[in-house]
Formats: structure tokens, C-alpha cells, sequence
């Protein structure tokens, strides 16, 4: 079984130091104001409240409180990322430190400075926790938390919180039985309530606090970080086990590190309501 314990557990805490440690080596972005908001994607509020996570163990709460924020209405784009790393060189990934990616950053692109065929419009993937950091400054933003993704996610075309629906699920299911590169596009997928595209089935999202939820390493899969997405990894001690999908991006994101990759792996930004969070 998948055992989900607190960040303040000693393998979580030195994963926070290391991480911590990584973001004051981490290189400078440009200015904040680099991207208009007519050059992006619209940010678009999402109320908050109390709701149950799927998430359940030693020292976590089934009952949480979110904040209203701003979403990204659609996850970073191909053309998007080309453009902030044309002003931000350092996060090229014939530039970028080892240390803040792995390998397989941005392999899908033939050049450095070039998605090649691929839709301007599609999600960029390939991408680390700390590119994704990085980009969602230069927006005057921040990668959401798991507790604020889970919230916007549950949600349909007429409910905030649709979990509960068969339908929904089957229908969520069904878009994770595809891959990022099916040729599904935003507009494959309808808006739910808030008006936010594709949080299920066309790629896998970062969140900020990814490494706060950590998979017991008896239980870990050490091979192939896209295998585990779509393959899933067996029982997860979660609650609502029906809502599968869901526990399948804890699984993965319990498997990253904050340097990971993985070719469908992109992300969306967030913003406070009040402003720069």
C-alpha cells in the first residue's frame, strides 16, 4: 500500500533542505512585467471554500479550507515557454544547470530555441518543478498548491464538485486512457464551472508543494517516471479510491524530484486574488 505521511517526517524535511537550498542557487528570471497579459493565457477566478481532499493519513486533514484565487485558463504553451526562454537564456535546455533539470528537459524540442512541429498552442511539457517556478514568476504568478488544483479540478461544466458523479469519473478516465500526444487539444475539453480547460487528460500538472507528500520508498516505482502515470501503481491509501485519476497524479508527483521530467508532464500558474502572492 502507498503510505502518504507529512512533510515533517526526516525523509521530507531533508528533501525540503535540499530543495531550499536549490532556489537560492536558482537563476534570476527577468523582469516580472516581460509577458502583457494579452500575451497569455487569462487567469480566471476560482471561488474558494471547504472541501474533502482525496488525500488521507497521520496529521492531514479530510476537511480543507482553500482560498479563492486566479487560475490559468489553460496550461503554459509551447509558444509560451519559447518566448520566456528567449528572455530568460539561462532556462534554455542547452544552458540549464543540472542541477534544476534532468536530461529529458525539453527533449521534445529539436533545438534549443525551436518546438519544431509541434502546436504553438499545445501544452509545453518536459519541463522541471523549478523551469516551471521560474516561467510562473515571469507571470507575476505561482505554480499552484496540490489543495488549490484539487479544488479547481473536481469541478465540471455546472458543479464545483462533480467527484461524486459516475459519469464524470468514467468520462475522466476515459481521457487518461489517451496521452499528450493523441492530438487532443484545450478545446477537446470542455470548460468546467470556472471556465478552466484540460485539467484532466491532456497532460500532468506541477503543483508548488509537490514534495510534501512523499510515497514510502518500499512502494516507490524506480523506473520510468510516464510508466507509473499511466500505469498507475496498485492500491493507494487514499480516500475515495473511486476518484482514481486523482490519486494517480499523487502517485506520480510523489515519485518526482523537483530536477524531474517527464514527456507529459507541463504546468499551469496561479495568482492570489489580492495580487503577487
Amino acid at each position: 500500500m502507498y503510505a502518504i505521511r507529512q512533510s515533517t517526517t526526516t525523509a521530507a524535511a531533508a528533501a525540503c533542505g535540499c530543495l531550499l537550498s536549490a532556489l537560492m542557487l536558482m537563476p534570476a528570471v527577468a523582469g516580472a512585467a516581460e509577458f502583457a497579459d494579452t500575451d497569455i493565457s487569462p487567469y480566471l477566478p476560482v471561488a474558494g471554500g471547504t472541501f474533502k481532499s482525496v488525500l488521507s493519513g497521520t496529521g492531514l486533514q479530510s476537511e480543507i479550507r482553500v482560498a479563492g484565487f486566479l487560475m490559468r485558463r489553460d496550461p503554459v504553451s509551447q509558444q509560451n515557454f519559447l518566448q520566456f526562454v528567449q528572455k530568460n537564456p539561462q532556462w534554455r535546455k542547452d544552458r540549464i544547470p543540472s542541477l534544476f533539470a534532468d536530461k529529458a528537459y525539453l527533449a521534445q524540442w529539436p533545438a534549443a530555441d525551436s518546438f519544431g512541429a509541434a502546436d504553438p498552442a499545445s501544452p509545453v511539457t518536459g519541463i522541471s518543478w523549478f523551469a516551471a517556478r521560474a516561467y510562473c514568476q515571469s507571470e507575476r504568478a505561482r505554480l499552484p498548491r496540490w489543495y488549490e488544483w484539487e479544488l479547481a479540478a473536481a469541478a465540471d461544466e455546472t458543479s464545483t464538485d462533480a467527484r461524486a458523479s459516475a459519469a464524470w469519473r468514467s468520462r475522466i478516465l476515459n481521457w487518461y486512457g489517451q496521452n499528450a500526444q493523441s492530438g487532443q487539444t484545450q478545446q477537446s475539453f470542455p470548460p468546467n464551472v470556472y471556465g478552466l480547460r484540460a485539467l484532466h487528460g491532456q497532460i500532468w500538472e506541477w503543483v508548488g508543494d509537490f514534495n510534501a507528500l512523499l510515497i514510502s520508498p518500499d512502494s516507490r516505482t524506480q523506473g520510468d517516471p510516464d510508466k507509473l502515470q499511466f500505469c498507475g501503481a496498485g492500491a493507494i491509501s487514499l480516500q475515495n479510491k473511486e476518484n482514481y485519476a486523482i490519486l494517480m497524479r499523487v502517485a506520480l508527483l510523489s515519485s518526482l524530484t523537483a530536477r524531474s521530467t517527464t514527456a507529459s508532464m507541463g504546468f499551469r500558474c496561479v495568482r492570489d486574488q489580492k495580487g503577487t502572492p
